[in-house]
């Protein structure tokens, strides 16, 4: 950064992936671009931006798998009730994930969803589960040529791999089973297959995740003058005259002074509840501001494999075992990509072995999700108050969110798909095994700010990510998706952070 550190090029508000592959984006294009990345929380192990998976620490690394393991990301967030313990003393508060109603929101129609509060975002904790969009997935107003294209660009970024864990016996004998029950109503190329995921091997026999500071080093690094990670830096207020966003007001969370920065462009990626915070305090109001939350609901489900069912045997697993990946707690990891109409669910299955210390199998299980669509409907939202302030001196946030009638029928016929699946494969009571989950708990939440083809109060920014009616300000993530999402929404939430990118160099440029 030049010798004026409150002035840049770029401010990016929020330092997940959605910043990181912004920042990656925009620096490959203008190599001397002055980017300031603000994060409001602190640097969660000694490597700002570094996934969980991959710290030096291992008891850190350790801690991480642990609370994974049962594959729910909604189950890994934090209780700590932050708004009643720490008041206003969110200084300090460790690093980490807490639920949104520990900072003092109202969510309880939405009573497991969460937030990230380190550098880093959700993109040190996420399971980096990365299928593409599909179908009805895909926006309607953006070319399809033009869709596929970002869409390559958003999975070289995030390093997509389309088979990260590799064939086994055990997988290819789930793949076959699942294929059994849903291969006639799935669409061509579009049966059970491996899970995408942005895991790649570190040369070593391990597999790393794409936190971060893979996706954008300087994160870590620190070895571009041109950019500056500043942690503990909350946004609070974007200024702005007109058309124009110069830049924000920003809160030093250790030592609560506020300070301005100027920016030539600014792009908020905070999340799909905290962007439209900013914008909100802002005074940025567009109609659909917070309206059009949408999550797919998570109907959860384990069933006890059956060996003989699947055409397996112990000697088969034996070598399994053996090839397992050291550090890896899953053995196979796949899905079912949604059909639409004639399969409208995204199945997210893994299996697991577990070994006696003579070799001997104790345990066989298969993890059998299946997300199910919701409609999209403006009146499931979040609000902001314009007198109470949650425990992080932002707005209060109210969620409203229910079900539909027809969301409601196709969870029951999700519940029965998923019981066909569970006979197939082994012993499964649906009464004890499976369960449709909380609202929030997939972390998967779209719509808050999302994007449309014209300014008519239905969205917040243009099929750019540029906010309607400013010239400067982008968004980015989850929360400018305009659809309804069956599957992980994180590769989808990235195409919207690659044509903001585009749009922030063109602006730059004519700049």
């Amino acid at each position: 950064m030049p010798a004026d550190q409150n002035h840049c090029d770029l401010l990016i508000v929020g330092s997940g992936i959605m910043g990181a592959c912004t920042a990656r984006l925009v620096r490959d294009a203008r190599p001397t671009a002055r980017i300031l990345m603000l994060d409001a929380g602190p640097v969660l192990g000694p490597v700002p931006g570094q996934h969980l998976h991959d710290m030096p620490d291992g008891e850190m690394r350790l801690r991480y798998n642990e609370r994974v393991s049962s594959g729910v990301q909604g189950f890994y967030a934090g209780a700590t009730d932050v708004a009643a313990d720490m008041g206003s003393q969110i200084a300090e508060l460790d690093p980490g994930m807490y639920q949104l109603s520990s900072f003092g929101e109202e969510c309880s129609a939405m009573p497991s969803a969460a937030l990230a509060w380190n550098a880093g975002g959700m993109g040190i904790h996420w399971t980096a589960a990365t299928p593409a969009a599909w179908g009805s997935e895909i926006p309607d107003f953006i070319d399809s040529h033009e869709w596929a294209q970002d869409m390559a660009t958003a999975s070289a970024v995030l390093h997509v791999n389309p088979d990260p864990l590799g064939a086994g016996a055990l997988r290819t004998s789930l793949i076959s089973a699942l294929n059994d029950v849903f291969g006639e109503q799935s669409a061509p190329g579009r049966e059970v297959k491996p899970l995408p995921m942005a895991i790649n091997p570190d040369g070593e026999g391990g597999l790393i995740r794409s936190g971060p500071n893979r996706i954008f080093p300087p994160i870590a690094s620190g070895d571009d003058p041109h950019f500056e990670l500043r942690t503990s830096a909350q946004a609070v207020r974007l200024l702005h005259e007109a058309r124009t966003v110069h830049g924000a007001v920003v809160r030093d969370v250790t030592s609560g002074e506020e300070y301005t920065v100027t920016a030539a462009a600014t792009i908020v990626c905070a999340d799909a509840f905290r962007t439209p915070q900013l914008l909100f305090a802002s005074g940025i109001r567009p109609a659909a501001l917070g309206r059009h939350l949408n999550e797919h609901i998570f109907q959860s489900g384990r069933v006890r494999v059956d060996l003989a069912a699947i055409g397996l045997d112990e000697t088969m697993l034996a070598q399994e075992r053996a090839e397992q990946q050291a550090g890896e707690r899953l053995n196979t990891s796949y899905w079912l990509p949604h059909s639409d109409e004639p399969q409208p669910f995204n199945g997210q299955f893994t299996g697991s072995v577990q070994f006696a210390a003579d070799g001997d199998i104790v345990d066989c299980s298969a993890g059998i999700a299946l997300y199910v669509p919701t409609e999209i409907q403006a009146s499931n939202r979040v609000e902001f108050s314009e007198t109470e302030l949650d425990a992080a001196g932002m707005p209060k946030m109210t969620i409203s969110f229910d079900y539909t009638d027809e969301d409601r029928r196709l969870l029951k016929q999700a519940q029965q798909e998923q019981e066909r699946v569970g006979r197939r494969l082994g012993r499964f009571d649906p009464e004890t095994d499976s369960a449709a989950l909380p609202p929030g708990t997939s972390l998967h939440m779209t719509g808050t700010v999302r994007m449309g083809a014209h300014n008519d109060g239905t969205s917040v920014c243009d099929p750019d990510a540029r906010v309607w009616d400013h010239t400067n300000l982008y968004l980015a993530g989850c929360g400018v998706v305009p659809t309804a999402l069956v599957g992980n929404s994180t590769l989808t939430g990235v195409v919207t952070a690659v044509r903001a990118a585009r749009a922030v160099v063109e602006d730059l440029s004519v700049g």
